[in-house]
């Protein structure tokens, strides 16, 4: 058995002893041997990452063809999971944790979700127009405010911190709910003043944006939003650092971010779980190879999916 520390090692032999070894009749949606993944817009660092675990699966689990799903990412792959559409989807933790509750976007129908793996975490990013003098999320009130489309973790994130700073997001800002691309060209042609958008770095639409017009836009600091934030949402979200590489920005930029994770259907049988969590770290230059976020899918931490429960077949994998 690979080597653990003293306080990793009681909670992984744990998992063992709760990981199933044998499995029922598979549902019937596993019979036709076809794995949709959902991911996000074909830009996003989800559909990226995606791609590449389809390939994965199609090349390495028998009897299994996958296939990366464009959605409109972590509310949108959670219900479709729950509908039955798909058997595995990329999802923000806060998302998963709200769906187990039944509460925001779920509320009054709470979707039973269970994880394979913790992943990157998910940076958010505010972009904001320069000329308009906006050096704070409170700046936002009055201004026309792009919150990410319907539906995607970014939404519900960026409402969040809108909060935290002391706004209402129906009433103090103009918020428009923008598709990334949308978002971008509403920044490009002045319709728009501001965006949220959370997801791996560099996100290729905001790196595009911020390229086109050096000094038009620029990247607002959020860190010292992470106490109040986590008053109500206790230890959901984390203060991080967006290093100046990223984006070209003359320092590195204080933000928050929230823990991705990877869902499967709760009935998935264990086997393929199991096989499905090996993947992540048996090809993960592949990963890597599709994303620079594919390196910081970490075993150490991946097990660790907060409220959201491990299936038995990850946890099987992580106590192997």
């Amino acid at each position: 058995m690979r080597r653990r520390s003293l306080l990793v090692a009681p909670v992984l032999a744990g998992l063992a002893a709760c990981a199933e070894d044998e499995d029922p009749e598979p549902p019937r949606r596993y019979h036709d041997g076809r794995l949709y993944i959902g991911t996000s817009i074909t830009t996003g660092v989800y559909y990226l990452l995606g791609g590449a675990l389809a390939d994965l699966v199609t090349r390495n689990v028998a009897g299994f063809e996958a296939r990366a799903e464009p959605t409109n990412a972590s509310v949108d792959n959670i219900r479709r999971i729950g509908a039955d559409d798909m058997q595995m989807g990329f999802t923000l933790a806060d998302a998963a944790a709200d769906a187990i509750a039944g509460r925001a976007a779920f509320q009054g129908k709470a979707q039973p979700v269970t994880a394979l793996a913790r992943l990157y975490p998910n940076t958010m990013q505010v972009v904001v127009r320069v000329d308009q003098t906006i050096t704070t999320v409170a700046d936002l009130r009055g201004k026309r405010v792009s919150t990410g489309a319907p539906g995607a973790g970014t939404e519900a994130f960026a409402l969040r911190i809108l909060a935290a700073a002391g706004l209402d997001p129906d009433n103090d800002v103009s918020r428009r709910a923008l598709t990334i691309g949308q978002t971008t060209a509403g920044m490009t042609d002045g319709s728009l003043d501001a965006f949220f958008f959370a997801g791996g770095l560099p996100a290729p639409d905001i790196a595009q944006l911020l390229s086109s017009a050096p000094g038009r836009f620029a990247l607002l600091p959020l860190d010292r939003l992470e106490a109040p934030l986590n008053l109500t949402y206790a230890r959901s979200y984390t203060r991080v650092s967006m290093p100046k590489a990223a984006y070209g920005t003359e320092t590195d930029i204080g933000t928050l971010a929230v823990a991705n994770l990877l869902l499967v259907a709760p009935d998935t049988p264990v086997d393929l779980a199991f096989q499905l969590t090996g993947l992540l770290f048996t090809h993960q230059d592949e990963l890597v190879a599709a994303h620079p976020e594919g390196r910081n899918i970490k075993r150490e931490t991946a097990w660790d999916t907060g409220s959201v429960p491990l299936h038995p077949g990850a946890r099987k994998y992580y106590a192997s």
